[in-house]
């Protein structure tokens, strides 16, 4: 209890972390909805690993003398934009492809993932410096988050909530059923290409803030447990945040508590409760019988 009251003090140490885990909580399910919905998940796999790849090329140019930003937060701003530049460029470079309708989507997506994997190893083993940068990003330990980048991050995702909020019903229609949309007279190229804007941003500050893995957690695990246990989109979108919110708190007050690490500990409490749901599904279901 003593750790919990210590938490929820405006003047605790680690606020800034605590802050940037429910953005995440809050805003990266609203985005796995849509994921959801088009049957793209293994896609919600792979952008993650693409915006690492673009943080280690970031960090290798960094180190090379290729410097954007003479500022002490050059590092961060640099890094960012590698994440930004690379989720953009291959989200979009997807999209061509799924549009041109060759091959098979789940063929493109492997490779992405695979071809993002290999090039952050190869960045990270030609920058020493960027190692250390890496690997917690990996790990998900989100400790130190300095105040103007958290202000910078809820100025983003708060833009990006209210704008998803208020656009959810064509962002669903042209997710959900593409002819539907086009009977509507919806522009599904524009919204298309709305959606895959929101997507790259708000995984390349995500991957920043908690990593690769982790934010592949909040982006998918929330809205598959909420699908199981909702009926109609809009309580599928509201459960999906307070599973997310729910599992960002509780993580990083389990990880405080026992000194665990806090990325491996939301996800692993995401997984629990995706499991949790699943068998009171099945428990609801025999009942019923």
């Amino acid at each position: 209890m003593d750790q919990l009251l210590e938490i929820l003090n405006p003047h605790f140490l680690l606020r800034n972390a605590l802050y940037a885990g429910l953005l995440v909580g809050l805003v990266c399910p609203q985005v796995g909805i849509f994921f959801v919905l088009r049957r793209m998940v293994l896609l919600g796999i792979a952008l993650p690993q693409v915006s690492n790849a673009g943080v280690a090329f970031a960090f290798l140019l960094h180190t090379l003398g290729w410097h954007i930003f003479a500022h002490t937060e050059t590092e961060t701003a640099t890094a960012l934009s590698g994440s930004i530049v690379f989720t953009l460029a291959v989200i979009f470079t997807l999209a061509i492809l799924e549009r041109r309708r060759g091959g098979f989507t789940e063929n493109r997506i492997g490779f992405t993932y695979a071809l993002a994997w290999a090039a952050s190893i190869l960045f990270v083993a030609w920058n020493p410096y960027g190692q250390a940068e890496v690997f917690s990003m990996l790990k998900g330990q989100i400790v130190a988050v300095p105040n103007l980048y958290l202000l910078f991050m809820l100025v983003i995702y708060g833009t990006i909530f209210i704008f998803l909020i208020g656009f959810h019903r064509n962002f669903v229609v042209v997710s959900y059923d593409a002819d539907m949309a086009t009977t509507l007279g919806k522009n599904i190229v524009l919204w298309d290409i709305l959606l895959y804007l929101i997507i790259g941003i708000v995984i390349s500050f995500g991957v920043m803030t908690v990593g690769p893995l982790v934010i592949f957690g909040f982006l998918l695990i929330p809205p598959m447990a909420a699908r199981m246990v909702t009926r109609g989109i809009p309580l599928f979108c509201i459960v999906s945040s307070v599973i997310g919110i729910t599992a960002s708190f509780t993580g990083f007050y389990l990880s405080y508590r026992f000194d665990l690490p806090t990325g491996s500990t939301n996800v692993a409490l995401l997984c629990a409760i995706f499991v949790f749901l699943y068998m009171a599904k099945i428990i609801a279901r025999l009942f019923k019988r």
